[in-house]
């Protein structure tokens, strides 16, 4: 049986990232003490659980914790993570523990920890535990373990989704502040929907999966569940990054935006498939709405090329990826299996060499075709799954309600595209109902940006802890990124001005207007077109008005060399203390400019010239 709700009750119960970050500052020196209460709460009899950390195991992370505080000299800004306890499924590695991928017979010690698991230790994570999963990654259910099935958080008679399953019940149940997954057809997506969490299923290539067991690698992502978007996205950053020793691994090109665009354009699929759930129809037709009310656009759009994707993954040749994965123990020792996942794999025998390349050919045509109906928007809007099943409707039908589940996930990662997964409602029934925001690769983070107002907008527990997300939680601007950069304009180039499509073409967006520090003068500088100001710091100046942008990285030289003379960019100090990339102008041309500095900011003094051309 689960039993995750009878796991001992802590005070660090659904503590998201930042909850910890503030306990470890009030009381720095409770690292032990807290983490040893976090896994005596855990209860080993959960099946969610395959493998909790021993004492000793515990001890040799704080240790190493310790030591990266010491070379820190003590400080906390260089581990973000410092003290935070987290779960990995059991196909990744963590060095010195066993990896089962929830075969018994397949058991081995890692001998190191996986990339991912690495860098988030590097930040100062605890892994306290792995978790149980659909065997090899093969199901969308949470029911394919000799350990047992893993029963949704919400209502136990029903599935939890998989292959992820442990890793999203143990964190819905606020046991851990975020866990790993892996997605190759909706695994880090479905167990979030059914389990009212957020599912981050980045790019291929961005999270490493150096030390995953593979299930289909060409196709495989580590991904995150979390209580917050924000929280996902912080680990995915902590996690990510390129990694020479992956073969499938990519560096970030650094041309996505830090965000959507102010006013969205959602695509919409043009037939939607709920297999006669009622119920998740309708709470998918009220987040469209809410999503309408908000300001975003839905546009219908042919979903026949994601359809024609999605059934590849498990009706052609491409599960004969699987059957080259499980390798081994499936050639010498096929009883041992899963008897579902058995059968999946086995049918990888029925491809040969000729139908795997026809099935290549045929991904990168309905990939390149679902790439291209996707220009122009901001993302895709789907239900994370169509319906959700019980656990005797899923005995019953074991591979037909799968496939069911893959309906608006399986296509992705053959796409190459990046994906959101996003709690939504609560149905009527008391199950949750979830979203996903899908987008190009490398959009992970207007996705997030996006999932955060979503998030900040609903009025919904944290996954099945029955805590609300607190008030201060999401309501800072665009976090930095060292994939963009921010850049303070102050005049021809604010939103509205006639240089602002020099910004907004390369997929920058708009953080916050603020101020700069008060030691600046503002110049309306003479014989410029259009008019452009000059800023200048100055002894007896003021804080002058500017907008915050976010430039991806790989665009802000082109950006730079249109910049004419005496204009450059330079160093800006705001008013709040910050430094960003800004705005500056040469001395010289200051001699016959006009000081404008009492206006404030340059909108107010185009307003001012408006106003006597019309006297």
């Amino acid at each position: 049986m689960n039993d995750s709700k009878s796991s001992v009750t802590t005070p660090f119960h659904a503590f998201t990232l930042p909850d910890w970050q503030r306990h470890y500052l009030s009381a720095p020196d409770s690292l032990r003490s807290s983490l040893s209460m976090v896994l005596a709460s855990l209860n080993p009899q959960d099946t969610a659980w395959l493998y909790l950390a021993t004492p000793d195991q515990l001890e040799a992370q704080f240790a190493h914790l310790e030591q990266l505080r010491r070379d820190a000299n003590g400080s906390l800004a260089s581990l973000p993570l410092f003290g935070v306890p987290f779960a990995v499924k059991d196909n990744i590695d963590v060095g010195g523990w066993p990896t089962s991928a929830a075969c018994p017979e397949f058991t081995y010690v890692a001998q190191d920890d996986a990339t991912v698991v690495a860098n988030l230790r590097a930040k100062g994570a605890i892994v306290v535990g792995k978790t149980n999963l659909d065997q090899f990654a093969t199901g969308l259910v949470g029911t394919r373990s000799p350990r047992g099935a893993v029963r949704n958080t919400f209502n136990p008679d029903y599935v939890s989704g998989g292959s992820s399953s442990g890793s999203a019940s143990v964190l819905a149940h606020g046991l851990v502040a975020f866990s790993l997954g892996t997605d190759t057809a909706g695994s880090g997506r479905v167990p979030a929907g059914f389990n009212n969490i957020v599912g981050l299923k980045p790019t291929k290539g961005w999270l490493s999966n150096k030390g995953v067991v593979p299930a289909c690698r060409l196709n495989d992502a580590v991904s995150v569940f979390a209580l917050t978007v924000e929280d996902a996205q912080a680990v995915a950053h902590a996690a990510g990054g390129y990694d020479a020793a992956d073969a499938y691994s990519r560096a970030n090109p650094h041309t996505a935006p830090a965000a959507m665009s102010a006013h969205p354009r959602f695509a919409v699929p043009n037939s939607l498939e709920f297999f006669g759930d009622a119920l998740a129809e309708f709470e998918f037709e009220q987040s469209l709405e809410r999503l309408s009310a908000s300001g975003v656009t839905l546009v219908p759009i042919d979903f026949t090329p994601f359809r024609e994707l999605a059934e590849q993954l498990y009706y052609g040749a491409w599960v004969a990826e699987r059957t080259v994965a499980v390798g081994k123990i499936f050639e010498e020792t096929p009883e041992v299996m899963d008897p579902t996942v058995r059968g999946i794999v086995a049918n990888g025998l029925n491809y040969s060499a000729c139908d795997a390349w026809r099935a290549e050919y045929l991904r990168a045509e309905l990939a390149r075709k679902i790439n291209l109906a996707l220009e122009g928007f901001d993302a895709l809007i789907v239900p994370t799954s169509p319906t959700i099943r019980t656990l005797e409707e899923m005995a019953q039908e074991p591979v037909r309600y799968n496939s069911q589940f893959g309906t608006y996930t399986n296509f992705t990662n053959l796409a190459d595209l990046s994906a959101l997964a996003l709690p939504a409602s609560i149905r009527a029934d008391g199950l949750p109902s979830g979203i996903t925001l899908i987008a190009p690769a490398w959009h992970d983070d207007a996705l997030a940006a996006f999932g955060r107002q979503w998030q900040r907008s609903l009025s919904l527990p944290l996954g099945a802890t029955g805590r609300e997300l607190s008030a201060n939680a999401l309501m800072h601007a665009i976090p930095t990124s060292k994939d963009h950069v921010r850049v303070a304009v102050v005049g021809a180039h604010l939103t509205g001005m006639p240089l602002n499509f020099q910004l907004t073409q390369r997929k920058a967006v708009r953080v916050e207007q603020t101020t700069t520090a008060a030691n600046y003068k503002l110049f309306a500088l003479a014989n410029t077109q259009p008019p452009k100001p000059g800023l200048v710091r100055a002894e007896g100046g003021s804080a002058i008005i500017v907008e915050l942008w976010d430039i991806p990285l790989a665009r802000f030289g082109e950006f730079v060399a249109e910049i004419p003379a005496p204009l450059g960019i330079g160093s800006l100090q705001l008013a709040d203390g910050r430094t960003v990339k800004g705005f500056i102008c040469e001395p010289w041309a200051i001699s016959d400019a006009t000081d404008i500095t009492h206006f404030g900011g340059w909108r107010s003094y185009i307003s001012h010239l408006a106003s006597l051309n019309h006297a």
